[in-house]
């Protein structure tokens, strides 16, 4: 069996940057142990795979570890994918997944992610976080993941966290966040819980990032900057129960996968 395989640096208009995203266009499920065993050989933080239903696709994202429900990275590299190689006179593309509907649309030269909105919440604040940032938040909230916000934004690139500990707190994951110096805000992802010690870019970490910087910036619209070693660069807009998260992608490698099962 042979599976084409697509690897695409999502938001970022340059190679060697962005997130990189492994993308499998499948003619039918396999078994989810193959598709954990392909995301853990890739060993990128994410591997989505596609299966068209009509004129939609269903869509599932593995990292090298875990399942998850929700990756913001992955589902612009399969629309990339799709809108370039597959279908390239659609105009958008419609993804059914484990989070609802999601659906990209070509905007100029970017792709935009209609997604839900993850807006946080104040919470108590687990001992070890502080700790295993190395340093005290100025604010700590939760939704999915916990939100741990800065002063500044030299305080999120000093972060060096400490991944056990990170690995021992109840959320998926962490984000630490700031305002921009040219930018709204910045931001980083820890998820070692989910195979992930630092993402390079998170789509999924702007719905819950864009409701916090509308209410704390009083404005809708925010261009945001992952500032992960490979850093991205994402616009973001909050339209209520949902956000707009829109990038550029560009295709690093194209091949295919040899499976003997």
């Amino acid at each position: 069996m042979r599976i084409p395989l697509y690897q695409i640096d999502a938001f970022t208009s340059r190679l060697f940057a962005g997130n990189p995203a492994a993308v499998c266009p499948l003619e039918a499920w396999l078994d989810d142990s193959v598709l954990q065993s392909i995301a853990a050989e890739n060993n990128l933080s994410e591997t989505a795979y596609f299966v068209r239903n009509g004129d939609r696709y269903n869509l599932r994202w593995f990292t090298p570890t875990v399942e998850v429900d929700l990756c913001g990275h992955a589902t612009l590299a399969s629309a990339f994918v799709i809108l370039n190689y597959i279908d390239s006179s659609a105009a958008s593309v419609a993804f059914d997944t484990r989070s609802g509907e999601l659906i990209v649309r070509r905007q100029d030269d970017r792709l935009s992610m209609d997604f839900p909105s993850r807006p946080p919440e104040p919470c108590e604040a687990p001992g070890k976080l502080a700790e295993a940032l190395g340093r005290q938040p100025a604010e700590i909230l939760a939704s999915r993941d916990y939100l741990a916000v800065f002063e500044t934004e030299a305080d999120v690139r000093a972060v060096r966290p400490d991944m056990d500990l990170l690995a021992q707190l109840e959320q998926f994951a962490v984000i630490v966040t700031a305002p921009g110096k040219e930018v709204d805000f910045v931001s980083r992802f820890f998820a070692p819980r989910g195979g992930v010690p630092e993402d390079p870019v998170t789509g999924s970490a702007h719905c819950t990032l864009v409701p916090y910087w509308t209410k704390r910036l009083g404005k809708k619209k925010h261009h945001a900057w992952q500032v992960s070693a490979r850093g991205g660069e994402l616009w973001c807009e909050d339209r209520g129960g949902r956000v707009t998260i829109a990038g550029y992608a560009v295709r690093y490698l194209e091949g295919f996968i040899h499976l003997h099962l």
